[in-house]
C-alpha cells in the first residue's frame, strides 16, 4: 500500500481540527473540509491559538509554526480531496450522515485511499458498508484534545484488511501517538469503560445521593482523576455522551449503559454542558471553561453547628490507624491511640514517629513542631481510656462482628455526646450504630490510604445519623486539611461504588478476549488521563479485597453488570491476589 502524505480531514470540529493541526504538524499535507463557514474560521482560529501557544511555551519556533500552518489548506468542496491517502472523517456522530458522506468519499478519493472514522460509539461496520472499498475503511479513533493525547484506538472490521490496519497504526506512531488494534464494537475499549462509569455517577446524582461537587471531588481527590465525572460530561457534551451511551445500549443491551433519564432531559432542555454555557454546572459563557455559582444546593451539613472536638481516640495499629492518628496530632488534637497489645501499641507509636521523622528529613516539618506533634499523641492498650474525649475514631478490620463488639463497648465508656467514627470502606454503618443506644452520635469518617497524604474524606451518615454530628465529621476533616465530601450510607459510597463497577467491566472485557490487559491500561492511561489501567490498579489493591467490594455492591444492589466478573473470583481461589503474592492479572517478581 503506498505511504501516507497527503491526509484529508472532514469536520472541523473540535476533534477535526485538533487532528488537522497534529497531522500538519508532523509534516503531512492536510486538506481540511468544512461546510460550515462559521466552523472552519472557528477551526483556523483555533489551530493558529494552539500553536501559538506551543511558540510562547518553546515547543515550536515561528518559521516551523508558519510552516505547519501553511501544510494546512482549507476547503468547502470535497472535491479537494481527489489526490489524498487518507479522509479521517470527524464530522457529528449521526450514522446516516457518515454514511451518505463515505460513499461520496467513495467516488471521489483515488482508489488507494484509506478512508477512516474518528467515530467514538457508531458501528465502523455500517459505515464502511457504504462504500465500494470496505476493505480500506477503518476507524481511527483520536482523544480530546488531540494534539496533546497519545492514544489512538484502530478499529478494524471483519474485512478491514491487515495492510490497512498497519497503515493506520504506523501512522499513529508517527503522530507521536500510541496504538491499539481493537475489535469493531460499540465504544471500543475506552469510551466502553468510561461511559459506563459516567452513567452511574450521573444516577447517583439524580438520585440526590451526594451534591455534584461531592461525587466531583470524591473521583479526583479519591482516585486521582483529572476530572470529575460530572464535569467532564459536561465538556464531552450531554448530547454526545447521551448518544453514545445509546449506541452502546443498543448494540450490548447492557442497562447499565442505558442512559440516565435525566441526561435526555438535560439535552432537550438545550443543558448541554460548556458548549451551551450550562450542563451540570453552569458556566460564565458558552464554551467557557469558567463555572459560576448558580442556585444549586449542594451538601447541607455546613447548616448544623458542629459539636466541639478537641480531643479524639483512634482505635487500631494499622496503616490507616496510625495515619489518621499522625494527621489529627498535626491538625492540633489531642490523639489517644488505642491498641490491642503492648506490642502493637509500640510498633504503632513507631510507624508515626518513623513518618514524622522522615518529614523533618525532607524539610517539611520543623524538629521542634515534630516533638509538639507527638506530645499530642497518647498510646493506650485500654478502651477505658477513651471515656472523656470528644470524638473516636475506630479503623480496625473490616469484619462486622469486630467492629459491632467495638461499638458496643464505646456505647458504655465513651462519654454522652461524643461523636463515634467508622472508617470502614465497605460496612454498612447502620449496622454499627445500630448496636448503640446513641445512633445519632454515629457516622462513618472514610479516609483514603495513605492519610497523611490523601485529601479526601467520605463522610457517610446513616439515617439515624443527627444534623450536627455530620458537620461535626465535615468540620473536623477540615480542620485536618482534607477535603470532607457527604453522603449516604449504602455500599460502596461515592468512590468505591463508581470504581469497583468500572474495574468489574474491564475485566469482563479482558474475559471477552476483545483486548488485552496491557491494552485496556494504555486506553485509559492515555486516553482517559487515569493515573493507573485498571488491571495495574486491581493488582495494587488486592483482588480479594477487589472481589469483596464487588460482592458487596451486587447484594446491596442487586444489579445483574455488578455481579463479579468469573476471572475475578477465579483468580482469588487460585491465590492470585495481586502485588501482595506475587501474581494477580500480572506476574511480579
Amino acid at each position: 500500500m503506498p505511504g501516507i502524505h497527503r491526509v484529508g480531514v472532514v469536520g472541523l470540529g473540535t476533534m477535526g481540527a485538533g487532528i488537522a493541526e497534529v497531522a500538519a504538524r508532523h509534516g503531512l499535507e492536510v486538506v481540511s473540509i468544512e461546510f460550515d463557514d462559521a466552523r472552519a474560521v472557528q477551526a483556523r482560529e483555533s489551530i493558529e491559538g494552539s500553536t501559538q501557544r506551543a511558540v510562547t511555551r518553546g515547543k515550536l519556533d515561528e518559521a516551523e509554526r508558519d510552516a505547519l500552518l501553511a501544510r494546512i489548506q482549507f476547503g468547502a468542496q470535497l472535491e479537494l480531496l481527489a489526490d489524498v491517502d487518507l479522509v479521517i472523517e470527524a464530522i457529528p456522530e449521526d450514522l446516516d450522515r457518515k454514511r451518505e458522506l463515505f460513499g461520496k468519499l467513495d467516488a471521489i478519493t483515488p482508489a488507494h485511499a484509506i478512508l477512516a472514522t474518528n467515530t467514538s460509539s457508531l458501528s465502523v461496520t455500517d459505515i464502511a458498508v457504504a462504500t465500494s472499498r470496505p476493505a480500506q475503511v477503518a476507524g481511527m479513533h483520536f482523544f480530546n484534545p488531540a494534539p496533546v493525547q497519545g492514544f489512538v484506538e484502530v478499529v478494524r472490521t471483519v474485512v478491514t484488511s491487515d495492510e490497512v490496519v498497519d497503515a493506520l497504526a504506523t501512522l499513529a506512531r508517527s503522530l507521536g501517538k500510541e496504538p491499539v488494534v481493537v475489535g469493531d464494537r460499540a465504544g471500543f475499549i475506552a469510551n466502553a469503560l468510561l461511559f459506563g462509569y459516567l452513567n452511574h455517577a450521573v444516577s447517583m446524582y439524580e438520585a440526590r445521593y451526594a451534591s455534584r461537587e461531592d461525587i466531583d471531588a470524591a473521583m479526583r481527590l479519591g482516585c486521582g482523576l483529572p476530572m470529575g465525572p460530572l464535569a467532564l460530561l459536561d465538556l464531552i457534551g450531554l448530547d454526545t455522551a447521551y448518544e453514545i451511551l445509546d449506541t452502546m445500549y443498543k448494540q450490548g443491551r447492557d442497562r447499565l449503559h442505558a442512559p440516565s433519564p435525566i441526561l435526555k432531559q438535560m439535552v432537550t432542555a438545550g443543558l448541554k454542558g460548556r458548549k451551551t454555557g450550562r450542563g451540570f454546572y453552569t458556566y460564565a459563557a458558552p464554551h467557557s471553561p469558567e463555572v459560576v455559582v448558580d442556585d444549586e444546593i449542594g451538601s447541607g451539613a455546613a447548616e448544623a453547628t458542629p459539636r466541639d472536638v478537641q480531643s479524639i481516640g483512634v482505635i487500631g495499629s494499622g496503616t490507616m490507624a496510625t495515619g489518621i492518628a499522625e494527621v489529627l496530632a498535626k491538625a492540633g488534637f489531642d490523639v489517644t491511640l488505642v491498641a490491642r497489645s503492648d506490642s502493637s501499641l509500640a510498633k504503632a507509636m513507631a510507624s508515626i514517629d518513623k513518618s514524622l521523622e522522615k518529614a523533618v528529613q525532607r524539610g517539611k516539618l520543623e524538629e521542634a513542631v515534630r516533638d509538639e506533634i507527638r506530645a499530642r499523641i497518647t498510646g493506650s492498650t485500654s478502651l477505658d481510656d477513651l471515656a472523656q474525649v470528644d470524638m473516636v475514631v475506630e479503623a480496625v478490620v473490616e469484619e462486622l462482628s469486630v467492629k459491632t463488639a467495638l461499638f458496643e463497648n464505646l456505647d458504655e465508656i465513651c462519654r454522652a455526646g461524643a461523636v463515634l467514627a467508622t472508617t470502614t470502606s465497605s460496612l454498612p454503618v447502620v449496622d454499627l450504630a445500630a448496636v448503640t443506644a446513641r445512633p445519632q452520635d454515629v457516622v462513618g469518617l472514610h479516609f483514603f490510604n495513605p492519610a497523611p497524604v490523601m485529601k479526601l474524606v467520605e463522610v457517610v451518615s446513616t439515617v439515624s445519623t443527627a444534623a450536627d454530628v455530620v458537620a461535626t465529621a465535615v468540620d473536623v476533616s477540615l480542620r485536618a486539611g482534607k477535603h470532607p465530601v457527604a453522603c449516604g450510607d449504602r455500599a460502596g459510597f461515592i468512590v468505591n461504588a463508581l470504581l469497583f463497577p468500572y474495574l468489574n467491566d474491564a475485566i469482563r472485557m479482558l474475559e471477552a478476549n476483545y483486548a488485552t490487559a496491557d491494552d485496556i491500561d494504555l486506553a485509559m492511561k492515555k486516553g482517559c488521563g487515569y493515573p493507573m489501567g485498571p488491571f495495574e490498579l486491581l493488582d495494587v489493591v488486592g483482588l480479594d479485597v477487589s472481589l469483596a467490594i464487588q460482592q458487596t455492591l451486587y447484594r446491596e444492589f442487586r444489579e445483574p453488570g455488578f455481579a463479579p466478573a468469573p476471572r475475578l473470583e477465579h483468580l482469588v481461589t487460585a491465590g492470585y491476589l495481586g502485588r501482595k503474592t506475587g501474581r494477580g492479572f500480572r506476574t511480579y517478581e
